[in-house]
């Protein structure tokens, strides 16, 4: 087992630079309130509520996002994220730099891998 430093960092990095795209991919199917989000995404990713609403805001601010109220049976209202056409643009780009990336970075590692035989 490799369990060191360097791996933690580089979970924690990538989480950080997919976790934006994660969420535009996920709004792109159905609007979702906050937790709703954090439960989704964990399924995948170990992500918490504390590194969720902060993206929420930031997402919102730069207007990739917009929020509506809905009235909830069993408690307060729920605050829904919605994509907006600039966030669904964004979220496609993400994802389309993110499957060339992928691409690239698996054809290294095949190459390497048949250098090292």
């Amino acid at each position: 087992m490799h369990s060191n430093i360097y791996e933690v960092k580089l979970d924690t990095q990538l989480k950080k630079g997919v976790l934006e795209m994660c969420v535009l991919a996920v709004l792109s199917v159905k609007d979702c309130y906050g937790y709703e989000l954090v439960d989704l995404i964990s399924k995948n990713i170990a992500v918490s509520e504390g590194t969720i609403y902060p993206l929420l805001r930031r997402l919102k601010t730069e207007e990739y996002v917009e929020t509506y109220l809905v009235e909830s049976s069993g408690g307060p209202s729920r605050k829904y994220y919605r994509l907006t056409t600039k966030g669904r643009e964004v979220g496609e780009s993400l994802l389309m730099e993110w499957k060339t990336f992928h691409k690239n970075i698996n054809e290294l590692l095949e190459e390497l891998k048949y250098e090292k035989n």
